[in-house]
């Protein structure tokens, strides 16, 4: 995966939050925290997020892929 898909799969990650409303009052989340973790073998995203009205503290989840390149560690490739 090249810098730039990386990019756009980031980016599409903070879309979801962006369009995710608290489920305690409708309000917008605010990413506080991300983090990488490893879960169950798979690589994933986990951004800690809180809703700027109640507070309201959310994780989401997204799968990483691009920690690894054809099941190696990902070498930082610029292209």
């Amino acid at each position: 995966m090249t810098l730039r898909e990386i990019m756009k799969y980031i980016e599409s990650e903070y879309e979801v939050i962006n369009k995710t409303h608290c489920e305690v009052c409708g309000g917008e989340f605010i990413t506080e925290q991300i983090q990488l973790s490893i879960i169950e073998g798979a690589p994933f995203d986990v951004c800690s997020c809180t809703c700027e009205n109640c507070g309201h503290e959310k994780d989401f989840f997204f799968s990483a892929p691009f920690v690894y390149e054809d099941g190696e560690p990902f070498n930082n490739t610029l292209n």
